[in-house]
């Protein structure tokens, strides 16, 4: 049976690290730009361990356990359901650059695309290809990263949605749903400042930049609601929304929070505070 006020808390929740996480990063951006970037760095890689030790200590065991026996085709289900959300945000970040990386030179058959660039990651070295043309042009910009943020944000939602249908039971504030909904909303933080710099380059007012950034993050509200729908079907709708939530959260963290925290501040801290993150999580998972 659905119960309309957890899902009204999700929604909330869901909003609140979605459509907040990325209005933050629109209003850090306004306020410091990028220069302030240790803090995000440590932030960050906290974030990415806490999420690592709740996937793999949390979300896959409860996905292998969502069935009576832990059969050898069961986990192969989980195992496809692994790699198919690792795949999907993959090639969502692939179609993201195909739209936004178009016009950057250094990319072509000769120079593959890198993550050794900050921008790169981030999707915004189309803004850096822009920078020294018309004002329009930065606008544009920006508007392409909101649409190509809002696109990523879909399955990050997803996460939300089947980590509190893995614990429906439970309390809101309590287990990995609340937990994985606080790390998306850091993680959000850098894309909200990739998609707000360009608009208020390209001239329109902060207020403006902001608001539009913040509503690039409303799509994770959707993902979280069809992930807590399928997760709640059954034994084998919360398999599987389980196991694609953890691809997803496998590639967040090493193919984005890592490298972008490791980017914002080159040092050995990045990875220390992943540590402590692992730690943390461990205690919050088993404490």
């Amino acid at each position: 049976m659905v119960n309309l006020e957890q899902i009204g808390w999700i929604v909330l929740i869901t909003a609140i690290a979605g459509v907040g996480g990325t209005g933050l990063g629109g209003v850090v951006a306004c306020a410091f730009r990028r220069d302030s970037s240790k803090t995000v760095s440590l932030l960050l890689s906290f974030a990415a361990g806490v999420m690592l030790s709740v996937v793999c200590l949390d979300l896959i065991p409860e996905a292998i356990g969502a069935q009576e026996a832990a059969a050898p085709s069961q986990l192969a289900l989980v195992c496809g359901g692994i790699l198919a959300g690792y795949g999907i945000v993959f090639l969502l970040n692939h179609l993201i650059d195909q739209h936004t990386n178009n016009e950057v030179a250094h990319i072509d058959a000769h120079h593959p695309r890198t993550a050794d660039n900050l921008d790169e990651l981030i999707h915004s070295d189309h803004l850096s290809e822009h920078k020294s043309g018309s004002k329009s042009s930065l606008f544009i910009a920006g508007i392409v990263m909101a649409c190509a943020i809002a696109l990523h944000n879909l399955p990050e939602g997803m996460v939300i949605g089947a980590s509190f249908a893995s614990n429906s039971g439970a309390a809101v504030f309590s287990g990995s749903g609340m937990l994985m909904a606080v790390i998306i909303g850091l993680h959000n933080i850098p894309e909200g400042m990739a998609v707000s710099v360009p608009l208020i380059s390209g001239g329109m007012s902060r207020v403006r930049a902001v608001v539009i950034t913040a509503l690039s993050g409303a799509p994770t509200i959707l993902g979280a609601l069809a992930g807590y729908y399928i997760g709640t079907l059954g034994s084998l709708g919360l398999s599987l929304s389980l196991s694609f939530a953890s691809g997803a959260m496998l590639y967040v963290v090493f193919g984005e929070l890592m490298p972008e925290a490791i980017l914002m501040w080159r040092s050995k801290m990045p990875a220390f505070l992943m540590l402590v993150g692992i730690l943390t999580g461990i205690l919050i998972i088993f404490a």
